[in-house]
């Protein structure tokens, strides 16, 4: 499909954006964790089942042997977001989450940007556990609560333009509006077509609904939702042919992929 690689989207209500960097130093510690001991360790498989969602075992259906059992069951609905099964899986979510992720956070503030990821990371296990209620293979990744992200994004900035790798090669600047409802609509359809597949598209839809939800009254006061304030560039000043020149200075624009 495509990668993104940039957007010309400038934090507006926050220096840093401390959480959505947190969130990615902490995936890629724990991928390193795992992902050194190798996939098929008994270290990696132990992790992946202790604290992967796994619908049968959060149902009833089946029991986790207690030696596996690393946190309690509902806790899972969070923590199978920090696995990754390998550096492709990883690295595909937290470019999103790097692109996309701070500008959310600019428009929520940091304690409820946080909440909104682990809620959006909890609605998409929750929609795959749904869909695949006996399923016995754990949820892992961070793709849920991206997807979140990325709902939010289009409905706080679907104009701002974007950087995108098209087909892996083509690098092209577009609206944010084109590429993400190709994406999100694309989502929709392999929920259809491929439910039993590797990927579970069921956490990507799950996350996609929260975000758009909760981003209507988790954001900011005052914050806009789709860019309905055209903002003109910094330092524009209009001078009017007044015996006394009267100046005005515009503000600046508002600053800035599961298994």
């Amino acid at each position: 499909m495509f990668i993104p690689l940039h957007d010309s989207n400038d934090l507006k209500h926050i220096r840093l954006q401390w959480v959505t960097w947190s969130l990615i130093v902490i995936n890629v510690l724990v991928w390193l964790v795992t992902g050194l001991a190798g996939d098929d360790s008994e270290f990696t498989n132990a992790a992946y089942l202790g604290l992967g969602f796994i619908p049968s075992v959060v149902n009833d259906i089946v029991e986790l042997p207690a030696s596996l059992v690393l946190v309690p069951e509902d806790a899972t609905y969070i923590t199978y977001s920090f696995l990754h099964g390998n550096l492709l899986h990883l690295g595909s979510n937290m470019i999103f989450l790097w692109v996309f992720g701070d500008n959310v956070e600019d428009a929520m503030g940091h304690i409820r940007f946080l909440i909104f990821y682990f809620l959006c990371a909890a609605a998409g296990a929750f929609v795959h556990g749904l869909l695949l209620p006996d399923s016995q293979g754990p949820l892992i990744g961070a793709s849920g609560a991206v997807a979140g992200i990325v709902a939010a994004y289009l409905m706080l900035h679907p104009r701002v333009r974007v950087w995108v790798l098209v087909l892996g090669r083509i690098p092209l600047p577009l609206p944010a509006f084109i590429p993400l409802l190709f994406w999100v609509g694309f989502q929709f359809v392999m929920v259809v077509t491929d439910l039993g597949g590797e990927i579970s598209w069921g956490a990507h839809i799950g996350g996609i609904i929260a975000g758009a939800i909760l981003v209507l009254f988790m954001r900011r006061s005052g914050v806009p939702l789709f860019d309905r304030t055209i903002e003109t560039p910094k330092a524009v000043i209009h001078e009017s042919p007044q015996t006394e020149p009267q100046k005005t200075a515009t503000r600046a624009a508002p600053p800035k992929w599961g298994r």
